[in-house]
């Protein structure tokens, strides 16, 4: 039991996934630090306040509902989502898009499954004998 357990472990994909969870979490911080540091103090200048968890709050039967604080997790979302994106992916496309250029792949071209390249010769193979 416990050699098999050492053998999950040590696979890859569970390495692999354990170091992507660490990075992740890192990376995180940076892109919180990032929202909250950098990015919301600049449209609290241009708008006013960053923060709309008192803009809409509704008391019903002594209840608070803030719809305010969800529409500052909304704003939030919308402004990391951006930033990974412009921070992140739109860099990582152009590195990979210049990798591929180097390396004369082109992503555009399908390369047909090796299985169905198979299937068809088996196919023709039995057309031309009967």
């Amino acid at each position: 039991m416990i050699k098999g357990f050492k053998e999950f472990i040590m696979k890859g994909n569970v390495v692999d996934l354990a170091v992507a969870v660490v990075i992740g979490t890192a990376f995180g911080a940076v892109i919180t630090a990032l929202v909250e540091s950098v990015l919301m103090p600049l449209i609290s200048a241009l708008v006013g306040s960053p923060n709309f968890d008192d803009f809409a709050k509704v008391t019903l039967n002594g209840n608070d509902i803030a719809f305010g604080v969800l529409l500052t997790a909304i704003v939030k979302f919308i402004i990391i989502a951006a930033a990974i994106y412009f921070v992140v992916v739109v860099p990582m496309n152009h590195m990979i898009a210049r990798r591929n250029a180097k390396l004369g792949i082109n992503p555009d071209e399908e390369t047909p499954d090796p299985q169905v390249v198979l299937l068809t010769e088996i196919r023709d193979a039995l057309k031309t004998r009967n």
